[in-house]
């Protein structure tokens, strides 16, 4: 599946020096809490709650994104948080590298393996943990502390259920896609 250029107006993005391209139109809040591994476009509308982490001295990021990444418009990103003895509190929310997240996504989860495309409009509830290679299709909602396995194709909902499974080759497609995306995402 050949990608086409997708152009962007380059004062409607920032690129920071390790590539990453945020639009200067997504809401990041407390962005000293997340980390960019590097090349990963945010595009417009797409929020990230980095100020959503726990209560304390802690200086653990409370979003972890990694390499070569692309988060859709109007998604939004925020860490997990649940009451342990008493206590609130938020949890980080780490997703690896070569992820594709659609439009309107919402993702609460504990962790996104690397090598997973989510769909658009779904929904990834708290402490779900999406394993590497992974496909969620669109409108998906994965319940809340669902764990998906490696090579699985997860569809519907809620809850969403297994609907088949990737071959093994699906690691070299999808780093293949998501590094084509980036460099074909040029500014006009």
């Amino acid at each position: 599946m050949e990608l086409g250029h997708t152009t962007y107006n380059r004062n409607e993005f920032i690129e920071t020096d390790t590539g990453n391209k945020v639009s200067r139109r997504s809401l990041i809040s407390g962005s000293q809490n997340i980390v960019l591994g590097g090349k990963t476009i945010v595009h417009n509308r797409c929020t990230i709650r980095g100020d959503l982490r726990r209560a304390g001295g802690s200086h653990q990021a409370s979003v972890l994104i990694g390499r070569f990444c692309s988060l859709g418009e109007s998604s939004v990103l925020r860490p997990p948080y649940k009451t342990y003895k008493g206590v609130f509190s938020y949890y980080p929310l780490k997703i690896g590298d070569h992820v594709d997240i659609g439009e309107n996504t919402i993702i609460e989860a504990a962790s996104v393996g690397s090598f997973v495309k989510i769909g658009k409009n779904c929904v990834i509830g708290r402490f779900a943990i999406i394993k590497d290679c992974c496909e969620i299709e669109d409108g998906a909602v994965i319940a809340p502390n669902t764990v998906v396995p490696s090579f699985s194709v997860v569809a519907g909902g809620p809850p969403a259920k297994i609907v088949a499974r990737l071959p093994e080759c699906i690691q070299e497609i999808y780093e293949t896609q998501s590094k084509d995306k980036y460099a074909k995402f040029v500014s006009a």
